[in-house]
């Protein structure tokens, strides 16, 4: 028995394929299949069911991958011990982040954090703040940047940045200023896909009804770029970032409206579970992107009681 086949069944087990998992593992399906096999014959189980497709697990073979995952992830942590010993920031690191946080983050840090660190391997993946839970659980990501607290016991939340959220859209008068979120609870407000978590926020925050904004047009759109241009020519109100806010053109920073304090912000942290978590690697990262972000940010400078969190619920 050695690490490489129980990288391989690890594979097979997540691919349900032999020839997908072989793909994935850089070897032939022939050379994979005889591993799996030998695995198999040492331990005198079977692992799969190949007689289905796509491949079953068997029972006995599911303990079987559970503590293959534990041993592959103590072995990568080994390794990554070896390098903290010699004062090295390599390897790599997998990394999910959810589309309203990864569209206007990861251009303003992956430059300089690539740079600072040429030993590490960076692999970025966009996805749903439920699925970077399920991949940190299964060993797929090592971290996670979402939009903060989660409801999860084992997850270890190291926040980022603070950041507010600002009123887009046509109003009567340029001065506009909103005195709180709930001041725009009667405007017709768009808002991202239902169980977005900044949707919730702001539903929350400024108790506003789930109503229809329109009387013949029911719209859920899951990008900024979509919830505006909606904005822009049906009118109307919806919340941005304030990193999204800063990266719009001259023509959409006029319709940007601030409220008074205490300011709605969202709550951004890198999250992870401790267990088997690379955490040099992932305090480079934290590190890294506190430096490069909470300065340029306006909740740099103001007070806890200035800022309006959401409450502590799940994404």
């Amino acid at each position: 028995m050695n690490l490489q086949q129980l990288e391989y069944i690890v594979t097979v087990d997540k691919l349900k394929s032999f020839s997908k998992a072989a793909a994935a593992c850089h070897v032939t399906q022939a050379t994979l299949s005889t591993m799996v096999k030998k695995l198999e014959s040492e331990l005198e189980l079977v692992l799969f069911d190949r007689k289905t497709n796509p491949i079953l697990t068997t029972e006995c073979g599911r303990d079987i991958i559970d503590e293959a995952h534990k041993v592959l992830r103590h072995s990568s942590r080994l390794k990554e011990l070896a390098s903290e010993a010699r004062g090295v920031i390599e390897g790599e690191l997998n990394i999910g982040i959810i589309p309203t946080i990864a569209s206007n983050l990861l251009h303003r840090i992956l430059p300089q954090f690539l740079s600072a660190y040429p030993k590490l391997k960076l692999n970025v993946r966009e996805i749903t703040t439920q699925h970077i839970i399920d991949q940190l659980r299964n060993g797929e990501l090592d971290a996670g940047i979402a939009s903060t607290p989660l409801r999860e016991d084992q997850l270890e939340e190291d926040i980022l940045y603070y950041e507010k959220l600002m009123v887009y859209g046509n109003t009567t008068s340029s001065e506009t200023r909103f005195l709180t979120p709930k001041d725009i609870a009667d405007e017709q407000v768009w808002l991202l896909e239902e169980g977005n978590c900044l949707t919730d926020q702001v539903i929350n925050i400024c108790a506003l009804n789930s109503r229809q904004m329109d009387s013949n047009l029911s719209f859920s759109p899951n990008s900024f770029d979509s919830l505006l241009n909606i904005v822009d020519n049906l009118n109307g109100l919806t919340l941005i970032p304030e990193l999204y806010c800063k990266d719009l053109p001259a023509e959409r920073q006029v319709k940007v409206r601030d409220f008074n304090p205490p300011y709605p912000v969202r709550e951004v942290s890198l999250v992870y579970f401790r267990p088997y978590a690379k955490l040099r690697l992932i305090s480079a990262l934290s590190n890294e992107i506190r430096q490069l972000i909470k300065p340029t940010l306006q909740t740099s400078h103001l007070k806890n009681s200035e800022m309006q969190e959401r409450k502590k619920t799940r994404c």
